[in-house]
């Protein structure tokens, strides 16, 4: 096949230089893992960082894993932790196209030209000869490609195309010497050649395979820093021999370890463990998420923890990625997001807040603007909103031994005493709200010559039917209102009497 070589010209051409340019490069298979989520940031952090480019772009040659509507959630997710992308599907960019389907003739124009400089080869064999090849091993291994079709002569591959035998191009492993891999995590890394497989490039369906497109795609778009998964670390040799094979300057490998659901299991949505997406559906704030990911196998310098996406961006340096597994726990994540919630403006909170306390309050009268500020403080997830606030749409179901109070040696005698007591200063009140209830119930206290929780436990158990709620009685009866109020203390009141007989 007669090339065009000033094809390859303006293609090397167009390539942005003189600045980092990182890619996030993921497959749309339906969810954005947190092993993902934490690729795109480093890769993100790197080329903030450096003030250069982020760039998207998608693998997509893995026809049979796509699920429609995956390209969107990534759209979303970065969106949603603000990883702007610079150039991508969505944006364009100078090196397009993004997606790798749209890419098929640039990859079939870079085989040939592979082809051409000794790097690679037509493989005309069948599945039948391959599926010979692998019975021949010991099933303790996988089976290298024997080298067959790489010692077919110029006059055989072509009585072969022209008979039209479908093919594969292998890469052409040279035979001997070791070929090094530089990386930043792993250090230096040598491999004899004769230990890696003539492995496929270009599939017969004419889509390229991930260890070809990546690199082709890395090399035309400039990408000056590659993170990925240490899974890739055992093919990196291969990809520095396709560098080489071209000519191309091979970029700066940092490879990741695995993010870990324990000790001995990598974290994976068959097995249960949640996606960026099930993280959120959870209640966790897409910025503690970011945060929490960002420390799996990255180590600050000095005690900090807790960064906005602009401080990670001046923080982060690839050095302080560690090349052991970082374990994900949900704890720790958890108690991120209580600080990232607490943190958050009053404003921004209830918006945040006010679709999970609608889940469980509906009555109008009910103003969740007051009760926002009582969960604040005290929220973990905003999911678990729906449950420590469902007592103000009605009373649920409680049993009298929540009356008792150890603490202030309060009884099932003692409470019906402090409710009996309240019951007729609450309802002489002519004004209902925080203050004038306030000052009632702590007037009584004074009065009674008892510790606050005397009066106030069992008039919080009363209105509430709760062991544990966000505010006390005070902010909780001036929020359900006086009518309401008085009608559950006086529930509580029947409720403790017929406890007695």
């Amino acid at each position: 096949m007669a090339l065009d070589l000033e094809y390859f010209d303006r293609m090397e051409a167009l390539i942005p230089r003189g600045e980092v340019r990182t890619r996030f490069a993921p497959s749309p298979t339906g969810y954005m893992h947190v092993g993902n989520l934490r690729t795109a940031l480093y890769t993100y952090l790197i080329a903030r960082h450096a003030g250069g480019k982020f760039i998207l772009r998608i693998e997509d040659t893995d026809q049979e894993r796509l699920i429609e509507g995956a390209v969107d959630v990534i759209y979303k997710t970065l969106a949603d932790c603000g990883l702007e992308h610079d150039e991508g599907p969505d944006v364009g960019g100078p090196v397009g196209p993004y997606i790798q389907t749209d890419r098929r003739e640039i990859y079939q124009n870079y085989a040939e030209l592979l082809i051409q400089k000794g790097g690679a080869y037509r493989c005309f064999c069948d599945e039948e000869r391959l599926s010979a090849l692998r019975n021949t091993g010991d099933g303790k291994r996988a089976v290298k490609y024997d080298g067959h079709c790489a010692h077919l002569t110029p006059e055989e591959i072509n009585e072969k195309l022209k008979a039209g035998i479908p093919y594969v191009i292998r890469q052409r492993i040279p035979p001997e010497g070791v070929t090094a891999v530089s990386d930043v995590v792993f250090g230096e890394i040598a491999v004899e050649n004769d230990e890696l497989d003539d492995t496929i490039l270009m599939k017969s369906d004419g889509l390229p395979t991930y260890n070809f497109a990546n690199v082709i795609d890395d090399h035309l778009m400039g990408i000056t820093h590659v993170v990925r998964g240490s899974e890739y670390l055992s093919s990196a040799p291969k990809y520095n021999l396709l560098y080489q094979a071209f000519g191309w300057e091979i970029p700066t490998y940092v490879h990741c370890a695995p993010v870990m659901r324990d000790a001995h299991h990598k974290m994976s949505k068959r097995r249960g463990d949640p996606s960026y997406e099930d993280l959120v559906e959870m209640g966790y704030l897409s910025q503690a998420i970011l945060n929490y990911v960002a420390l799996l196998g990255w180590s600050p310098r000095g005690e900090e923890e807790v960064f906005s996406l602009s401080q990670l961006i001046d923080v982060f340096d690839i050095t302080g990625i560690s090349k052991s597994p970082a374990i994900f726990d949900m704890e720790k994540l958890t108690y991120f997001n209580s600080l990232y919630l607490r943190a958050m403006s009053p404003e921004a909170f209830y918006k945040a807040a006010e679709p999970y306390m609608r889940q469980a309050v509906q009555t109008p009268s009910i103003d969740l603007r007051r009760i926002a500020p009582l969960l604040q403080p005290r929220c973990l997830q905003l999911t678990d909103i729906p449950e420590r606030v469902d007592f103000f749409q009605s009373l649920p179901e409680y049993d009298v031994s929540l009356f008792v109070h150890k603490k202030s040696k309060s009884t099932l005698d003692s409470s019906l005493e402090s409710l009996k007591t309240a019951l007729p200063i609450l309802r002489a009140l002519t004004q209902w709200d925080t203050e004038a209830i306030h000052t009632a119930l702590f007037g009584l206290v004074e009065q009674k010559a008892v510790k606050n929780s005397v009066i106030l436990w069992p008039v919080r158990v009363a209105v509430s039917g709760k062991l544990t709620t966000p505010g006390g009685a005070v902010e909780i009866c001036a929020i359900l209102g006086k009518d309401e109020t008085l009608k559950r203390i006086d529930f509580g009141v029947h409720k403790l009497e017929k406890n007695r007989f």
